[in-house]
């Protein structure tokens, strides 16, 4: 049985599980642009970005909360064969789905300012699930959990 992290340790935890769905992103968003029509590499560059934004951001959030932040992985196992276009898609609302996951654990976990800006990460990550899967979801973050 797994011990309960302690309260102080949570808002760590939960940030370091965040950077890791950030790393799995970036990786994911560099096959998704390899592979998305034309109409939608720009989208998929802007989600690039956003996400490598939010890691180096995440990055620092972890160094402050007085952990060492873990380093992406060399390369990570894409769910499912990526053959298109439509594949694609649907790889990039499922990587934000599983991003809004970590976020929504990281919203419960912490306060202040951390707090925001993971709810701010959670609701960027859900817009972008929902653009990608031409529909939203009730209760993004929370799909995972079922």
């Amino acid at each position: 049985m797994k011990p309960e992290p302690s309260p102080a340790g949570r808002p760590l935890e939960a940030a370091q599980a965040a950077l890791a769905a950030e790393h799995s992103a970036a990786y994911a968003y560099g096959v998704i642009g390899a592979r998305a029509s034309t109409a939608r590499a720009a989208e998929a560059r802007e989600a690039y970005g956003g996400h490598l934004a939010r890691r180096d951001s995440l990055t620092r959030t972890v160094r402050e909360l007085g952990g060492s932040p873990r380093p992406s992985e060399a390369a990570y196992a894409l769910p499912f064969e990526l053959r298109g276009p439509a594949d694609a898609e649907r790889l990039a609302a499922e990587i934000e789905d599983r991003v809004a996951g970590a976020y929504s654990d990281l919203v419960r976990a912490a306060d202040g300012p951390l707090r925001r800006e993971a709810a701010d990460a959670l609701s960027a990550a859900a817009v972008r699930a929902a653009r990608w899967r031409g529909v939203g979801v009730a209760f993004p973050g929370l799909t995972e959990k079922r």
